[in-house]
């Protein structure tokens, strides 16, 4: 033995330098690994003091392989690729995800959760509605099941949050912006989650950070068609003269692609070079953000970081047992990408 002490599953990973979820199918079911993977492993429980909880394992043998997965817009491309790599992350572990959207309604949000808990599910990765969602009957869902929440905070629920840093994120595509041109506005809707509103503070406070003076445009809208939404709202910020500067930092690449074509249809040339009289920038680096016209500067969420985390910390709850420590929350930073259109 090394003499080095191995609290849980997870460490016991990193030390092993195998996958997490890798060794939990090993400890699920070790005939379920390659024999040179099994050898590695069984190698580094000899090297390390570490032994499984077994008592949690055999409890969680009880429950179903069942990894319930619940978005708010599953056609929303930023969503669907969470959820596919979670997917993926969670099938190499030997369980059995089923994935879930809300579409953006508070009731169908609670009957997920109902019917997820008369599943009984291992546990939950849940990116909620945010803003509109029944916070007790959150609440509640995750007393009764192993959750993580991912994407938006519910402050105080769940046993982990894991998403991205707006408060960094922001501020970089600012300076960015304002380096390389006019400082620019800021373009919204009313927020339908919590990081519409993180965006929003973040811009304002990055704003007085350079010394300029803050320009919030906020237009109408209610559903999760944000493309519609940024379109009709572009036109009549275009239209009304409300700009009063030429660069726009939008609250996410949705609604800027929606800006992008109002501009299109106005005859106005988005971009940095001399002939372009606009600047339009996004958040998210949505999939289809390189393949707009111009393609589109916006700041990359780490999605590969988020699947990781989110599923590594569900994995850590089921396996060595619901934590009594305090909830923790994981923000990843986002990375500038520039492009044509700022």
């Amino acid at each position: 033995m090394s003499g080095k002490k191995i609290k849980n599953m997870e460490e016991f990973a990193a030390k092993s330098g195998i996958s997490r979820p890798t060794v939990s199918k090993y400890f699920n079911d070790p005939g379920s690994v390659r024999s040179s993977t099994k050898a590695r492993i069984e190698a580094a429980l000899e090297k390390y003091e570490y032994r499984p909880n077994i008592y949690a394992m055999n409890q969680n043998r009880q429950m179903t392989k069942n990894i319930g997965i619940v978005v708010p817009y599953l056609a929303d491309p930023f969503f669907a690729e969470i959820a596919r790599s979670i997917e993926r992350r969670c099938i190499a572990a030997g369980f059995w995800p089923t994935l879930f959207s809300s579409h953006g309604e508070q009731k169908l949000e609670n009957d997920i959760l109902d019917s997820l808990r008369r599943l009984k599910p291992a546990g939950v990765l849940l990116a909620p509605l945010g803003r509109v969602s029944n916070r007790d009957a959150i609440e509640k869902f995750c007393r009764d099941v192993p959750t993580v929440l991912i994407d938006a905070n519910i402050e105080g629920i769940g046993e982990a949050f894991v998403g991205s840093d707006n408060f960094q994120s922001i501020p970089l595509i600012v300076d960015y912006l304002c380096r390389t041109g006019e400082p620019p506005c800021f373009f919204e809707m009313p927020p339908v989650n919590p990081n519409a509103n993180k965006r929003r503070d973040a811009y304002e406070q990055a704003m007085d950070g350079q010394g300029h003076t803050p320009q919030v445009i906020r237009v109408k809208g209610e559903t999760w068609d944000f493309e519609r939404i940024g379109y009709e709202g572009g036109l009549q910020v275009i239209d009304q003269g409300l700009l009063k500067t030429n660069t726009i930092l939008c609250s996410n690449d949705r609604l800027a692609i929606g800006f992008l074509a109002a501009a299109y249809e106005r005859g106005i040339r988005v971009g940095h070079k001399k002939d372009c009289s606009l600047r339009v920038a996004g958040h998210d680096d949505h999939p289809f953000s390189r393949f707009t016209c111009p393609s589109l500067t916006t700041v990359a969420q780490d999605y590969e970081s988020i699947s990781d985390r989110s599923v590594e910390t569900l994995f850590s709850l089921i396996e060595d047992g619901r934590s009594t420590q305090a909830r923790t929350e994981t923000l990843f930073e986002g990375k500038l990408i520039m492009r044509s259109s700022a």
